[in-house]
């Protein structure tokens, strides 16, 4: 008996120093962790500079994951050294960001890295809404006027004159968006009825929205593109004492600065020479296009009163001598138009791609500018698409990966992203730094009906149900 309770009294003991020493093990475990966290390496054994090498060359995709070990890899991973380090290595990264619509009327971005094909849902924008005036029936008459029924603003019109006011229930309505110094920007837009001056940027390092200083003038609908790492807008409309108004005022945005300013107003010249002072007043110059394109912006501008519209060329704005000039004839004429005048277009390698959608419901094509003969020369004969005559936006161009992307909903109404390629039976292929077509395809595929040069690859898919496509950008980090 006596050594059956020595027994319990001696596992009773044992037990009692193990759970001490389990605790003891488990707080010196805490402390230690605590103290490489705080003080340590980010991998043992290895000087730090060597681990963010390591870490700059693995792909963006395990950022999220990689972040989540302790306070000190968090914070790597958001450190502006990080990201410089990657563009010294080469190892920068082009995703897609994709801007859609839900009937609710709520925005929503999505991005694609095009090499894991993996989608990520961005943080919701702000929903901060800035008032900066009213408007009135003329006002209200006048945007019915100007934007007619093409675009899905018409929707924002029905509801203005009737007894909602849809704009008060989407915010950054008619927004711009732009991209410059590796962050995602969304300028303006209407909110209560009014054109917002507001400016936000999303920041993918920091995974975050902010606001930035605004636009010295209230937009929406303007065009935005990116110049010697500055963000020019130009045009839109804006809020006047008579209403909206059409602007053909544009200004530049210096990240590095974090400032606005003024650069000249678009001259419209060929609006100039309209015959009759009833044309003039009637018809209004807007800007129907923005892109940077050897070194300069391109603006395609047009005259517009629904349901008129007239194709007046363009001007293109030179930053060295800070001037516009006319915009050469075949570029302006030629240069392909989408629903209510808009131009949608991508520069490539250097090369500058528009849309022509087809009078088929089924296809479109692709033309290129030739800078040597002043015209529009077509690169592809054939782009599958489906009528979606309804939507905002029912294709949009990107270009990334040196090549250049249509994206649009495929027949099962799936958003999908559709990369050109050369076909393998011609036994070339593209090389990186090469536009999407060599000068010798370019002419050998003008001769063939449907451009047999080219197929369609795609590359990603994606279910968003019933949001509509409404823009994208493209973001090298």
């Amino acid at each position: 008996m006596g050594s059956f309770l020595s027994l319990a009294g001696a596992k009773s003991t044992w037990r009692e120093c193990q759970e001490v020493t389990q605790n003891e093990t488990c707080k010196r475990r805490r402390i230690s962790s605590s103290f490489d966290e705080e003080s340590g390496r980010l991998i043992p054994s290895l000087p730090d500079e060597l681990s963010l090498q390591i870490i700059a060359r693995l792909p963006r995709i395990y950022y999220s994951n990689v972040r989540l070990v302790s306070r000190r890899w968090k914070a790597t991973i958001m450190s502006a050294e990080l990201y410089n380090l990657r563009k010294e290595l080469g190892t920068t990264e082009e995703w897609l960001y994709l801007l859609t619509k839900l009937e609710e009327n709520k925005l929503l971005w999505h991005a694609l890295d095009p090499m894991s094909r993996k989608w990520h849902r961005l943080p919701p924008m702000p929903k901060a809404i800035y008032e900066e005036g009213s408007t009135n029936g003329s006002s209200r008459l006048w945007m019915r006027n100007m934007v007619g029924p093409g675009l899905k603003i018409a929707e924002v019109i029905r509801g203005w004159l009737g007894q909602k006011d849809a704009s008060d229930e989407m915010p950054f309505c008619g927004c711009a968006i732009g991209t410059v110094d590796g962050c995602l920007y969304v300028l303006g837009g209407f909110s209560k009825s009014s054109t917002m001056r507001c400016v936000w940027r999303f920041d993918p390092i920091q995974n975050t929205w902010n606001e930035v200083t605004s636009m010295s003038t209230g937009r929406a609908y303007c065009k935005t593109s990116i110049l010697n790492n500055k963000l020019y807008v130009v045009g839109g409309v804006s809020q006047g004492q008579a209403g909206l108004i059409p602007l053909q005022s544009a200004e530049v945005f210096d990240p590095s600065m974090g400032t606005w300013s003024n650069i000249p107003s678009m001259p419209f010249s060929r609006a100039q020479v309209l015959p009759t002072a009833f044309l003039a007043d009637m018809l209004k110059p807007i800007a129907t296009g923005l892109t940077s394109y050897m070194g300069k912006l391109c603006v395609p501008q047009s005259l517009y009163s629904w349901p008129f519209f007239v194709d007046v060329g363009g001007e293109i704005y030179d930053p060295e001598t800070n001037s516009w000039m006319e915009m050469p004839n075949g570029m302006g004429e030629g240069w392909p138009a989408r629903q209510a005048g808009t131009k949608l277009s991508v520069v490539v390698d250097g090369e500058l791609y528009a849309f022509d959608p087809s009078s088929s419901l089924d296809s479109g094509k692709i033309k290129v500018y030739d800078q040597g003969e002043d015209c529009w020369k077509v690169v592809i004969g054939k782009v599958p698409i489906y009528d979606y005559a309804d939507s905002e936006s029912p294709y949009l161009l990107a270009g990334f990966h040196g090549k250049l992307h249509f994206i649009t909903k495929d027949a099962n109404h799936d958003v999908a992203i559709m990369r050109a390629d050369l076909r393998d039976n011609f036994g070339i292929s593209p090389p990186a730094s090469s536009s999407l077509l060599p000068s010798s395809l370019r002419e050998f595929s003008e001769s063939l009906g449907e451009s047999d040069a080219v197929v369609w690859k795609v590359i990603a898919t994606r279910d968003f149900g019933s949001a509509e496509l409404v823009s994208c950008q493209v973001l090298e980090i």
